[in-house]
């Protein structure tokens, strides 16, 4: 596997290190394709990611956030019988995964976590991009009027 430097992108970035984080993720091998998911466009400001987790309860799911990363865990636990046992079941046929699994979501600055619901056999997890107003883009205003004049002036006497 090849190492690129990527230090000469960064000169002129600050606060980027999330991005060097990002690319040293992309180099992984495969992407695990288990279980399936969406990611919707509902409008400008909201999103959701649907998840395929038949088999799985809401006590089975995770849903954190940390540090700008989404993760979704499944765990099936036990079932324990009257006796405290672990019950077995018997399968003639074995369709539905009920394997543990974990996917990871790089999330954007300023998107948080709406709700999640789990239904039919579905989790819906909604995002909403909330942008603080200090994040906002502003007008500044410049306090060059003085230095244009004095440029138009020289070029209406020239």
């Amino acid at each position: 596997m090849r190492t690129y430097d990527l230090s000469p992108l960064f000169r002129t970035s600050v606060g980027f290190d999330r991005l060097a984080r990002m690319l040293d993720g992309m180099q992984q091998d495969a992407a695990p394709s288990y279980p399936p998911y969406n990611i919707e466009k509902l409008d400008d400001d909201a999103y959701r990611i649907t998840m395929a987790v038949a088999g799985f309860g809401e006590d089975d799911l995770d849903v954190t956030v940390q540090e700008n990363t989404l993760t979704i865990a499944g765990r099936i636990t036990e079932t324990v019988d009257e006796a405290g046992e672990r019950a077995e079941r018997q399968f003639l046929h074995r369709g539905i995964a009920s394997r543990a699994f974990e996917r990871r979501f790089s999330l954007a600055d300023h998107i948080r976590i709406d709700g999640a619901t789990l239904e039919n056999g579905l989790l819906h997890v909604t995002l909403k991009r909330e942008v603080p107003e200090a994040a906002k883009p502003r007008q500044v205003a410049i306090n060059g009027k003085t230095a244009r004049k004095a440029i138009e002036g020289e070029t209406e006497t020239a």
